[in-house]
């Protein structure tokens, strides 16, 4: 054991000389924010936080260098001032590098469209949400052909639907699932369809936990986001699970930059495996050389089997292969035989170079700090619903989403956090570990 310790350093050096390393950009130039918080509704049910929500989101941006539309929070705006503020926000972002929109207050889902709902609307019927409410795809054009790097759309306004009985017959409960276009993430406070707390101590759950990620340095906007989601599944009690919608982005952006340390000779983390550390740093390359001498060393470990598996892979690709760039976009299935292992189960496909391994791994399986972000992307076009599990510290499974059939999963992770896909009574259907570059599993 005291010369696999020793070797560790050693190799990690050798390793980082063979392959690229990640470095973050400067922090963005221009940031520009509307955020929006609608309490006091006139026809339907009074909210008591989204007002105290927003307020506590605009100090927050203010203090991480965002230019706020109208210079505070907008509170309480009818379908007049509420367009107005979206008007505006677009016309402020030419030249911005970031766009981010946030809103609270009560939206609904008509005919798997999203609406805001502003202070004074009061629909009798399904024809009156497009002139009294605001469509979320209006802000979303106002963001494109801006010019900016990347679009934030936070919503936290998944709660009841306060139209009921009123002949939206259309009217589902909760926000229904947007595309993102190109260089946009998309957070709603739950999952598609879920209703969001409303919280009981002043703000809502995911607010609050947003606006303390927010402030954390050194979080990439992947690891943003997944945090928030952990922090709102803890606090309440794994009731409210957070949701992303996400596109590939370019780049990488931090809300407050990790503070400048001197360059250092890797060591060992506290809590992590040195196989897991080794793996995290040598997961993408497509050196046989690299990954024989990860195999040799770390072959009796889960990620000694996924060296392996790549391995294997690499030996009978052709070199053409090999030497091209990676694609920046989410990749579909790739037919059976480019495979990493797999449990064997029929309909679980994978792009070349991710990693499936056997079901019968997961008993040993268990994650480690999070040194580098990554997305993993599920899509189910079986015939039942499907669900995710992330094997936490412990090795345990904690369940994330269901899936319905037709349905897509994006889920912000760590490259050392390994996922479960089961069928809805628990039975492993497919073992997966991230991959740096974006991924789609199709399951059929």
């Amino acid at each position: 054991m005291g010369h696999r310790r020793g070797f560790l350093p050693k190799l990690l050096l050798s390793l980082l000389a063979m392959v690229a390393c990640f470095c973050a950009p400067a922090r963005a130039d221009k940031r520009v924010a509307l955020v929006i918080g609608n309490s006091n509704y006139q026809n339907v049910t009074r909210l008591d936080n989204p007002m105290n929500d927003a307020k506590l989101m605009a100090d927050t941006l203010r203090g991480l260098g965002f230019t706020l539309v109208g210079g505070a929070a907008q509170i309480d705006l009818d379908k007049v001032k509420f367009d107005g503020a979206v008007e505006s926000f677009g016309n402020q972002l030419p030249g911005a590098d970031v766009a981010l929109f946030y809103y609270a207050g009560h939206g609904v889902q008509v005919r798997g469209s999203n609406y805001l709902v502003p202070v004074g609307a009061n629909p009798t019927k399904e024809a009156d949400v497009d002139f009294q409410m605001v469509d979320v795809a209006l802000v979303l054009r106002q963001m494109e052909g801006s010019g900016t790097k990347l679009n934030l759309i936070i919503l936290d306004a998944c709660r009841n639907n306060p139209f009921g009985g009123r002949g939206l017959r259309a009217t589902d409960g909760g926000l229904a699932q947007m595309r993102a276009p190109e260089g946009t993430l998309i957070s709603y406070a739950t999952q598609p369809g879920n209703v969001a707390q409303d919280g009981v101590d002043g703000d809502s759950p995911y607010t609050k936990a947003l606006a303390a990620t927010l402030r954390r340095p050194g979080l990439d906007i992947f690891q943003t986001f997944n945090e928030v989601g952990l922090a709102v599944m803890q606090a309440t009690g794994n009731v409210q699970q957070p949701w992303v919608s996400t596109s590939p982005i370019k780049g990488s952006f931090h809300f407050v930059s990790a503070p400048a340390q001197a360059p250092a000779a890797p060591g060992p983390v506290v809590g992590t495996s040195e196989a897991a550390q080794a793996w995290a740093t040598i997961q993408n390359t497509t050196s046989i050389a690299v990954l024989q001498t990860f195999v040799d060393r770390f072959g009796d470990t889960l990620y000694g089997n996924m060296a392996h598996a790549r391995l294997e892979e690499l030996k009978k690709t052709p070199v053409e292969a090999m030497s091209s760039p990676p694609s920046s976009q989410p990749q579909l299935a790739s037919p059976p035989n480019t495979q990493a292992r797999s449990n064997g189960a029929p309909g679980i496909g994978a792009a070349p170079s991710s990693v499936i391994i056997a079901c019968d791994e997961e008993k040993q399986a268990r994650s480690v700090e999070g040194l580098r972000s990554a997305m993993i992307s599920f899509r189910n076009d079986g015939p039942a619903p499907v669900r995710i599990y992330w094997i936490d510290y412990t090795g345990k499974r904690k369940f994330y989403a269901e899936i319905a059939t037709g349905q897509r999963h994006d889920q912000p992770t760590y490259l050392t956090h390994p996922w479960v896909v089961t069928d809805v009574a628990g039975k492993c259907i497919g073992f997966y570990l991230p991959h740096a570059q974006p991924r789609e599993y199709v399951l059929r």
